[in-house]
């Protein structure tokens, strides 16, 4: 099996750093989460990018961007990753400088996700405009050109409806050549796939196993259109890993927060939700749907148990 395998690794948004009340205790167990990811062999730290806990509480939650410069310098060899930085917090401009000047930070291990934002309560809480979806879609589209141009040319114009830059320059642009891996997530047929084809290194879909076949032979389908080998987008997929001495145990320890983010809420059905039997049958599927990257929000995180446990099962 040639799949590689990566942590999601949830800085509060569900409410796992709920009983915490010394914050400085509360970061160094996130990063020890990393730093164990990165000893244990897996491929990628991916970080999501909100701001407060999914079901808004006074729990702690760490912003995004600064936590990935510390785990940047408190890990060794895994990479860092945003799944994914929403496009209508930043000026797009600024997330290429900062994506830049964290790729240095890591010695040349970063990968920026970006995607076109849907928590409407966390931007009506932070005092940010919430366009419709249509109109977040042609921002994305915008920010993408944006974002790449800063990334290769060494003054950077632009000018669109909803961004402009003149003659921006970015220095340093990052370690990796020719440019920072950009992943482009969302599963949207019409508009995110295709910028996919167009733009990304990497994508990202959610989904049961028979979705994310049909959202790759979607984007398979963009790309012949336009030309490009479909095989030179790094295709990765999100999933949930519950293991159990049986598969109805497994099923009984999914927490309530899995089917809040999931696109198809009956993850037990398909995620790595069960005996070590079941689970290795279900990365053989996501294998043969096509994907290269397995993406593992793990249940009991911060705690390590079944992330030492899959690592040992399956990455040997």
């Amino acid at each position: 099996m040639s799949l590689k395998y990566s942590v999601y690794l949830s800085t509060g948004f569900v409410g796992e750093l709920a009983s915490f009340k010394d914050p400085i205790k509360a970061y160094e167990t996130l990063t020890h989460v990393a730093q164990t990811a990165d000893e244990l062999g897996f491929e990628t730290v991916w970080l999501l990018d909100h701001f407060h806990p999914l079901l808004p509480s006074q729990a702690m939650f760490f912003e995004s961007w600064t936590t990935a410069a510390a785990f940047a310098r408190d890990t060794r060899r895994v990479r860092i990753g945003h799944l994914v930085t929403g496009n209508n917090y930043r000026n797009p401009a600024l997330q290429a400088k900062m994506a830049s000047t964290l790729d240095v930070l890591s010695h040349g291990r970063y990968t920026f996700g970006i995607g076109a934002g849907w928590h409407e309560h966390e931007y009506h809480a932070y005092g940010y405009q919430f366009p419709d979806a249509k109109t977040r879609l042609r921002q994305l589209g915008e920010a993408i050109q944006v974002i790449r141009t800063l990334w290769t040319q060494e003054e950077a114009t632009y000018a669109g409806n909803y961004y402009q830059v003149r003659g921006a320059i970015n220095q340093p642009k990052g370690v990796q050549q020719p440019h920072i891996p950009m992943m482009i997530a969302g599963s949207g047929e019409r508009v995110t796939l295709k910028l996919v084809a167009q733009y990304a290194d990497a994508c990202n879909v959610q989904g049961n196993i028979a979705t994310i076949e049909h959202k790759f032979d979607v984007m398979r389908a963009h790309c012949e259109a336009i030309g490009r080998s479909y095989e030179s987008i790094h295709r990765t997929a999100l999933t949930l890993c519950v293991l159990g001495e049986t598969d109805e145990q497994a099923r009984s320890l999914v927490p309530g927060w899995a089917p809040l983010v999931s696109p198809d809420p009956d993850i037990q059905s398909y995620g790595l939700v069960g005996t070590l039997e079941t689970i290795h049958q279900r990365l053989a599927a996501y294998e043969a749907a096509g994907v290269q990257e397995l993406v593992i929000s793990f249940f009991d995180t911060p705690q390590l148990d079944t992330m030492r446990r899959f690592a040992r099962e399956f990455m040997q």
